[in-house]
């Protein structure tokens, strides 16, 4: 069995937002919506005052609340671990909304808003409704860019190694604070980093694939 998931090493990070901005791009998400988020904020007194960088994304939890909860079954954890919402199925009910203790799900309303308002919508934004169509009145998250692991396992690549087989945020993160492959398998590179790093508040108890390294 695979499972994928993610580690991220705290004392890389630098804060820099390409992760957030590589998601945003990769995926051609609208204006006000973001899957994967950096919170900032500071520790001590002057003069010795520190700054916190944590990065957030959808967990990937193998026992899901968001699936638990959702009665149409459109939020569905696949055999690998990665948590997918069939919008198709998703009546925008937000109970995944309220039942993820990361707070990692956005309802998207498609309020029409552009990103620069009043000037019509960029080339960019009209491609992006295209090739990434979000359906109104659904909910959305992080995927793990299941679509570059599912097209690049076709070609013969691999995960969280090739670049075109991991998610945007790996790619993009220039202290190479990110990694990502299979947790199943105890000699990929993020197996054995998961063993030093911690889950986000491992009391709800829902297992999160995404692990960090404080120290």
């Amino acid at each position: 069995m695979t499972r994928w998931g993610m580690v991220i090493n705290l004392n890389k990070c630098i804060g820099c937002y390409a992760c957030m901005i590589a998601c945003k791009q990769e995926h051609y998400l609208p204006s006000q919506v973001f899957w994967g988020r950096v919170l900032v904020g500071e520790t001590g007194k002057y003069p010795t005052v520190r700054k916190q960088v944590y990065p957030v994304l959808c967990n990937h939890c193998q026992d899901a609340a968001c699936v638990n909860v959702c009665p149409t079954g459109a939020s569905i954890k696949r055999e690998d671990g990665i948590v997918i919402i069939d919008y198709d199925k998703c009546v925008g009910c937000r109970y995944c909304v309220m039942a993820c203790p990361y707070q990692q799900r956005t309802f998207y309303g498609d309020d029409g808003k552009e990103y620069f308002p009043g000037q019509g919508f960029t080339e960019w934004e009209i491609i992006g409704r295209k090739l990434n169509p979000l359906q109104k009145g659904t909910v959305v998250k992080c995927t793990f860019c299941a679509e570059r692991v599912d097209e690049g396992i076709k070609r013969g690549l691999k995960p969280g190694v090739d670049r075109d087989a991991t998610p945007a945020c790996v790619n993009a993160c220039p202290a190479k604070a990110r990694f990502f492959g299979d947790l199943d398998d105890p000699e990929s590179e993020v197996s054995k980093l998961a063993k030093r790093g911690s889950q986000l508040s491992p009391e709800h108890g829902t297992n999160p694939s995404v692990y960090y390294i404080i120290r």
